[in-house]
């Protein structure tokens, strides 16, 4: 006891005589229910069911993320209540996850995912079921309609009196619209005035029409992607794409995709619903295990990203992964029938563009030869497959109606030394789809159909660095000469046979890219590149017509979609850098037949985009309009001539101006003397100089010999 006293008296005045009182600091405590979400909608099962049921549950929610843990706890972050009167579940589970970031992609995912034939889930989160619980019962009231505020009408520029089209081009930093009716020079629409004077931006980077032409879209990397429409383009919206440089619409325009092309963002890819501007999934560059890990990031960075493809009517999404087709149901995005399409091999898939059929083809795999398929959706049953053999290489190309494929086949020798190409047909509309074989001894440098046609065109050679090449046509169906009978006074008329026949041959040709009019029949033969000589031929394929026209260093050909007029352009790349053919950018516009309408110079040009419109005339009633043609003529020559008279009008106003302006004053000068021609005759005495009585007239006639000139007759 001594000890202790002794130790208490040492530490005396270490102690404080306040009262003991500590305040601990705690963590804030979460009230809040952000990362809890209810599911419901499940099947209603007995007890024996009830652990099957909670597993399948379980590992379908733990996809999302990761489920709340707590420790000294036998809570794992899901709870799905049993009702032991009713003696089965109620239909429903509690979801915790570890973040709110989680609850919410539980929802986007999970709802209307159909859990089984009979039911489809409903999440909402925890905090919403709180405040429906909460909400008293009363009578409802008719909320009052937000006033109508009526949306640009974005077909307005196909009601043109004059049946113009549009184009916008970028060069420096301006962005313009203009119309072009094929004749005379193009006049400017819109040059993005209201932006100016607002002190906005209306495009830095590329510009993009929608398929229907309905749209504009410009891309402004630090703001997204915004849309413009109607008579004066009126922003319709933005949608936020950080980053973005490259803008998709789907075909009926009711979807738009977004990328940055960054490698390593997981929402590099975005899908947009235009109406709602929701965002209503995101993708990365690359599709899961596309990019094998044995290769180099050198290796990675040269493998291009898988594309995506939509559907002609705006149904499916869909893009090539390793080995197999993701194909994504619109609005919702999730996987057709929850799996994707199973492709070994596939090196590349083309859309039907009328019709919900995917052709792909895939080389030779695990002791399997290389094959094209035909795939419906979204049935997934396959129309036909071609079996092909020593293939280095194929190329899919679709005819505009989707009722032919032809598939360009580049195959090797035994020795791989030497390759050869071929044409595999497919004539998708008859029944079991036959295959027709074409083959070509020469290389084939470029492969194209006639839009709306049976016809396609070849540039092949037998050396693909020739600088001379053929240019051959080919028809679907060739003209059968009817067999004579004995006896017959009348022979019957010539009928059409499904059979590949070759048209003609145009040899020692300068070109390496074909271009199709969009209404057929004529062709443009170009030399495009750095180092071709730009050569443009117009060739009327039923005429046998042809014109020669140049636009030296060309690299693009573009047919406006009615096909009257055709842009050739000069551009360089957005943010390249010095462009070593600056001095020949610009844009020439050629009509059908090769004659040049306006030619435009820029120091820097970016891009030339024709404005789409849709086609609503089938082959049949475009055939029919041509059949009755001079019924219209009268209409045509009669607008033409007004056009010509409103021209001339135009072009004469400064000088009828000045003429009536001249009258005016001579008439106002005549008034004047006139007004003075009583003070005039009272300083003459009374003689009028304008009366004329007053003058004597006299004829005199005066003749003068010119030449004379003598001739004898005998």
């Amino acid at each position: 006891m001594a000890d202790l006293a002794d130790e208490a008296a040492s530490l005396d005045g270490y102690f404080s005589d306040a009262p003991l009182e500590p305040q601990p600091k705690y963590p804030p405590l979460n009230e809040s229910f952000d990362r809890c979400v209810v599911v419901t909608n499940l099947p209603k099962v007995p007890e024996a069911k009830y652990e099957k049921l909670s597993k399948v549950v379980l590992k379908l929610v733990s996809r999302i993320g990761n489920l709340a843990n707590y420790e000294g706890s036998d809570f794992n972050g899901f709870f799905m209540p049993f009702d032991k009167e009713a003696g089965s579940t109620l239909g429903c589970a509690f979801i915790e996850y570890e973040t709110a970031g989680d609850a919410k992609k539980a929802i986007e995912v999970l709802e209307d995912y159909k859990f089984d034939k009979n039911h489809a889930l409903h999440v909402v989160l925890h905090e919403r079921v709180n405040h429906l619980a909460n909400v008293e019962e009363e009578e409802f009231k008719q909320p009052e309609p937000e006033p109508f505020k009526e949306r640009a009408n974005t077909i307005s520029w196909l009601e043109d009196s004059c049946q113009r089209d549009q184009f916008a081009i970028r060069h420096g930093k301006e962005t313009a619209v203009y119309w072009n009716d094929g004749r005379e020079e193009p006049v400017l629409d819109y040059d993005g005035a209201r932006e100016k004077k607002a002190g906005v931006t209306w495009c830095d980077y590329y510009v993009q029409w929608s398929p229907k032409g309905s749209y504009f879209a410009t891309i402004v990397p630090n703001r997204g992607v915004i849309l413009w429409g109607g008579d004066n383009f009126e922003k319709l919206g933005r949608f936020a794409a950080p980053g973005a440089d490259f803008v998709v619409f789907s075909p009926q325009e009711n979807y738009m995709m977004t990328n940055n092309n960054n490698r390593n963002d997981p929402q590099a890819i975005k899908i947009f619903s235009i109406q709602t501007g929701k965002c209503l999934r995101a993708f990365p560059l690359y599709p899961k295990d596309f990019l094998d890990d044995k290769l180099s990031e050198s290796e990675k960075a040269n493998i291009p990203p898988p594309p995506f493809q939509w559907s002609h009517d705006d149904k499916y999404l869909a893009r090539m992964g390793k080995d197999l087709i993701s194909v994504f149901e619109t609005p919702t995005m999730k996987l057709l029938d929850k799996r994707s399409l199973a492709c070994d091999g596939i090196c590349e898939f083309q859309f039907s563009p009328k019709s919900n059929i995917i052709a792909y083809w895939a080389p030779e795999h695990k002791n399997q030869p290389a094959h094209v398929d035909l795939i419906e959706l979204p049935s997934r049953k396959s129309l036909r497959q071609k079996n092909l053999f020593n293939v280095t290489k194929c190329s899919l190309v679709w005819q505009e109606n989707g009722e032919y494929l032809g598939v360009k086949v580049t195959r090797h020798t035994k020795s791989k030394k030497t390759l050869y190409n071929n044409l595999e047909l497919f004539r998708v509309n008859e029944p079991g789809i036959p295959v027709e074989m074409l083959d070509i001894k020469d290389a084939v440098m470029a492969f194209s159909w006639e839009p709306q046609g049976s016809r396609f065109a070849l540039i092949h050679a037998e050396n693909p660095t020739s600088t001379k090449v053929n240019v051959s046509f080919y028809d679907m169906f060739r003209m059968s000469e009817p067999e004579k009978k004995k006896g017959s006074k009348k022979s019957k008329e010539k009928q059409l046979v499904a059979e590949v026949n070759k048209v003609e041959t145009l040899e020692g040709k300068q070109c390496n890219c074909i271009f199709w009019s969009p209404a057929g029949q004529t062709i443009v033969l170009a030399a495009l590149g750095d180092s071709a000589s730009g050569t443009l031929e117009f060739y009327d394929v039923d005429n046998k017509s042809l014109t020669i026209k140049e636009h030296y260093r060309a690299n693009q050909v573009l047919w406006d979609p009615s096909g009257r007029s055709l842009a050739t352009t000069v551009s360089q790349p957005i943010g390249g850098g010095h462009f070593k053919f600056a001095m020949d950018n610009g844009y020439i516009i050629w009509s059908f037949q090769g004659k040049q309408i306006s030619q435009k110079s820029f120091e820097t040009f970016y891009q030339f985009q024709w404005r789409p419109r849709e086609k609503i005339f089938n082959k049949e009633e475009i055939a029919e309009v041509s059949k009755n043609l001079k019924k219209y003529e009268k209409q045509f020559n009669a607008f033409d001539e007004a056009k010509k008279r409103k021209l001339r009008l135009e072009e004469t106003r400064g000088k009828r101006k000045s003429r009536a302006a001249f009258r005016a004053t001579l008439a106002r000068l005549k008034e004047i003397r006139a007004n003075m021609k009583q003070e005039r005759m009272s300083l003459l005495n009374g003689y009028d100089s304008e009366d004329e009585s007053n003058f004597v007239t006299k004829e005199v006639t005066i003749e003068t010999v010119l030449s004379t000139k003598e001739e004898l007759v005998y």
